[in-house]
């Protein structure tokens, strides 16, 4: 495969820029495998006549548009030797081979000629795509705004890569060739297009682990109870479908297997290797999986990352050799990975039983809790159709299994145990997406600390634990306190339809039981109708009448059944009626029978193999944990049912001024550092972040549509009196100190001021008890209303995010936050402002109000939250904004402080630019 002619032969060296390292990335391609991508250097000149060499005489003329057997010294050196600035070229190399090339020539400060070439044996497997992202994304960074590439029109397949990526593309034809323009700004369509071929890929990357037609493990072991033998024993005995080969050392067999000194040794070709030997140990395993061919490991074994920096060196080793051979990674330090299907029967983990076949997939990072996962699913009588157990999670992650389970048929509900989340704004993403179709419900770990397990390939996450289920509940997720809450739910979705609404019908046997449902479902904010009571002596023929009438009742959106029998023998007639309703019901029925937890065997309805199938209806020991789940299946349904919102025009928005004045104050230094907001991290502000003044942020703000009060310092009474004359009456005094945080209505504020004596008195009294610190300024006063806090910025984890909250004392002790990813919709910012506790102050008259003509204006302040969301989506430079406060009133949301910090954007955002793998550094 090939593209447009090469630039001129003679050439002219410039400065050669440093070598950009944050240019350097791990892709997955098409068929699931992995390549990695770099900057050309000179040092690369065998290589690249290695790869021309092995270049079939058609693939070479499309490239050069003419026979080009032999690349000549100058040629090579001309092509290896670049500046990073003007011409640049990147590498994909598999095994440290090169396989395909890629490299932009400017030829005017914003239009570059592109070409590229991929080798043979390599097409077809989404090299192409994945270098033209990287390749356009370089060229934006060095100030290029437009490709032109030049096609021989017989070169369809390279005519395809460039049409398909989504760019703004124009097309001519002359002399013979195909010319493309191809206009580099992102576009809803290339992002689209990005997406979709990274979901494909990744998808298909854990495809080819979960569906091997042949398994190799590496450390079987003839010694009882060790996790060579453990593992071995698992994979014959799940009656795994292809061959298992045990490699040893020295041993012929091993479980009466044949068995291997070598991978290598293996005559047959190895999908899968299951490692478990000495962790000094893995790399040379690796390499000779590498050589193998084989697609994916299983690296069982401890002592990586968990172990101390040795180890974290060994984990990083791991997955640069397995990732530079295109091979995924599962572990290491895990418990392993399991696939249901019959045409597969993989049980390559460390646990002996797997449940049997269902519609739940699964994905721990915990190895050491995943073994007591499996064991309760299946004591819940539920079924799994994968698990993965990813351990110290340094490849294969969370998000990897999304991308799978996106397309999955087998998988109808997602759960997740989390203690760590490598890119949590990818996270969110992705999960989005699933949630649309199947539900996604997450325990994750560390919530009070924020802490992650020891080894693990992720940092800490900087927001507070609320802020994190601010951001999941936005993505659909479906987030529970712990494992046991976890399973509550997950039967409900994967047994049962989901409720159209809140309303919830009761009955039941136990009158005392029937009332603790009403009081739960009141609590946890569903609609209960009042408990039908059948009474102790209670039939099946008197259920089954109750249950026909609730489900026939056009208000009822689901039930709630209670069964504990007190006088009569236990029987299964009354189970045979429920069962026979949750057949052909379209509303979810749960219960608590007999106290029984799960799919107890009187309420399954099963399959061919005796598993359990959509139709059987979950137990709960007690009515508030049926309640809970059936709570956290309505508000997903209402999730899912939601409009998603737009991204209203914004006409007004001044970019290219924000701009300058970012790059100006960055010049500049701006002023010093104070302590920011704690909504982002408990830390204080970073040594590289820079406060800008008082000005310089009304300015930026301004560029937003987002206008802040004027204020007047001042150092006296009488300063204090001549602002207040030059403002106009009505002013307040108030403390602008940012370690004050003295709001409307505080102890710091004097408000409603309508003289001179009056500004005279507050300016005296405030400065007398505060002193200088306390920074005073006199401000026009604002029709009171509901005083409210925006703050929003680059948050090293999620990336640009919104937050709000009421502006009092007890909004701050409580925590009353809610937070939310930029840019906004209009459904996000009404979301958000709805999500805090303390949102009906909003919603109703303030105090004193006599007509809904008072009422607070709640639109302008989303609208505000949009233009601010906006803002900092633009620029990730924007570190902190802190608009406090913000008094929303019926004329509008009127912005009486804000604060702006600054930081150069050296870092790419989490989940923005070309696709890529997680890095494997720490």
């Amino acid at each position: 495969m090939a593209s447009a002619t090469p630039p001129p032969i003679s050439f002219t060296l410039k400065t050669v820029h440093s070598y950009p390292n944050h240019w350097e990335a791990d892709v997955v391609l098409t068929d699931g495998g992995t390549a990695h991508l770099r900057p050309i250097v000179p040092e690369d000149a065998d290589l690249l006549r290695e790869f021309h060499s092995r270049l079939s005489p058609e693939t070479i003329y499309y490239r050069f548009f003419a026979p080009y057997p032999k690349l000549s010294s100058r040629d090579v050196q001309r092509f290896t030797t670049v500046d990073y600035e003007d011409r640049v070229a990147l590498i994909a190399t598999i095994s440290g081979v090169m396989v395909a090339v890629v490299r932009y020539d400017k030829v005017t400060p914003e239009e570059a000629e592109v070409a590229f070439v991929v080798e043979d044996a390599h097409q077809g497997r989404g090299l192409a795509s994945v270098l033209l992202e990287h390749i356009g994304a370089a060229a934006r960074e060095r100030g290029v705004r437009r490709f032109i590439a030049d096609v021989l029109p017989e070169n369809r397949r390279m005519i395809n890569v460039f049409r398909e990526a989504g760019y703004t593309a124009q097309q001519t034809f002359d002399e013979g060739v195909i010319r493309l323009t191809l206009d580099l700004a992102p576009t809803d369509s290339s992002q689209e297009v990005m997406r979709a071929r990274e979901q494909r890929a990744e998808s298909r990357s854990i495809a080819r682990l979960l569906f091997p037609e042949s398994v190799a493990v590496i450390g079987a072991s003839r010694t009882a109870h060790t996790i060579g033998q453990t593992a071995l024993r698992n994979l014959l005995a799940g009656d795994f479908q292809g061959p298992v080969y045990p490699v040893h050392p020295e041993a012929k067999a091993v479980a009466g297997v044949r068995a291997y000194r070598s991978v290598l040794d293996i005559p047959d070709p190895v999908d899968l290797a299951v490692v478990a030997v000495r962790a000094d140990m893995v790399g040379d395993v690796v390499g000779e999986c590498a050589q193998k061919g084989v697609h994916g490991l299983v690296v069982v074994s401890s002592g990586f990352g968990e172990s101390g920096p040795e180890g974290r060196a060994r984990q990083e080793e791991l997955v640069r050799t397995a990732r530079a051979a295109g091979m995924r990674v599962v572990g290491p330090n895990c418990l392993g990975i399991a696939n249901t299907d019959p045409a597969v029967s993989l049980n390559a983990t460390l646990s002996p039983h797997v449940p049997p076949r269902g519609p739940i997939g699964f994905f721990s990072q915990s190895g050491a809790l995943g073994r007591a996962i499996l064991q309760r699913v299946a004591e819940r009588g539920m079924g799994l159709s994968t698990f993965v157990s990813a351990g110290n999670r340094a490849d294969v992650s969370g998000n990897d299994l999304i991308q799978y389970w996106q397309e999955d048929p087998a998988t109808e509900v997602v759960l997740q145990y989390l203690e760590s989340l490598g890119n949590p704004r990818k996270f969110t993403r992705l999960a989005r997406r699933l949630a649309q179709h199947k539900p996604v419900v997450a325990v994750r770990s560390g919530g009070s600390t924020q802490g992650v397990p020891t080894g693990h390939a992720a940092g800490a996450l900087d927001l507070p634990d609320y802020a994190v289920t601010s951001l999941f509940q936005q993505a659909g997720v479906v987030r529970v306190d712990d494992i046991t809450q976890l399973f509550d739910v997950a039967q409900l979705f994967a047994y049962q339809p989901l409720p159209a609404g809140p309303s919830v019908g009761i009955l039941g046997n136990s009158d005392s039981l029937g009332l603790l449902v009403k009081d739960a479902c009141v609590r946890s904010g569903l609609r209960p109708h009042d408990p039908v009571d059948l009474g102790p002596t209670a039939t099946a023929a008197d259920f089954d009448a109750a249950l026909t009438a609730a489900l026939a009742d056009d208000s009822v959106h689901s039930v709630v059944v209670v069964f504990i029998p007190a006088l009569t023998p236990i029987s299964d007639d009354v189970a045979e009626v429920l069962r026979a309703k949750a057949a052909t019901s379209a509303k979810p029925i749960v219960t608590t029978y007999l106290g029984y937890q799960g799919l107890p065997e009187e309420l399954r309805r099963t399959g061919e193999n005796g598993e359990a199938v959509r139709g059987s209806i979950p137990s709960y020991p007690a009515p508030e944990d049926a309640v809970r789940a059936l709570a956290h299946a309505t508000r997903y349904t209402l999730w899912r049912r939601r409009d998603p919102g737009r991204h209203p025009e914004l006409p007004d928005i001044e970019g290219a001024r924000a701009r300058e004045i970012i790059d100006r104050s960055l010049a500049d230094g701006g002023g010093a550092g104070d302590v920011h907001g704690v909504w982002f991290t408990s830390e204080p502000v970073h040594k590289e972040e820079t406060a800008v003044d008082p000005a310089t942020a009304r300015d930026l703000l301004a560029c937003y549509g987002i206008d802040v009060w004027p204020d007047i310092a001042v150092a006296s009474a009488d300063e204090a009196v001549a602002a207040a004359e030059e403002l106009g009456y009505p002013v307040v005094v108030k403390a602008n100190a940012p370690d004050l945080r003295l709001r409307a209505g505080g102890s710091g504020i004097r408000a409603d001021l309508r003289t001179a004596s009056d500004v005279h008195g507050a300016f005296t009294a405030l400065h007398d008890r505060l002193g200088d610190e306390a920074m005073l300024v006199v401000q026009r006063m604002v029709v009171p209303g509901v005083p409210t806090v925006v703050r929003a910025g680059e948050n090293p984890s999620f990336g640009s995010v919104v937050g709000f909250g009421l502006g009092d004392v007890t909004a701050e002790l409580l925590d009353d936050r809610a937070f939310r990813l930029a840019p906004l919709t209009d459904a996000d910012a009404a979301d958000l402002v709805h999500a805090v506790r303390a949102a009906p102050l909003l919603f109703g008259l303030p105090a004193g109000a006599t007509s809904l003509a008072e009422q607070p204006d709640v639109e302008a302040l989303q609208v505000l939250l949009i233009r601010l969301s906006r803002m900092v989506d633009a620029f990730p430079e924007v570190a902190h904004v802190d608009l406090d406060p913000v008094m929303v009133n019926a004329e509008g949301a009127h912005v009486l402080g804000a604060r702006v910090w600054l930081r150069p954007a050296a870092e790419p955002r989490p989940d923005s630019g070309p696709r890529r793998l997680r890095g494997v550094t720490f």
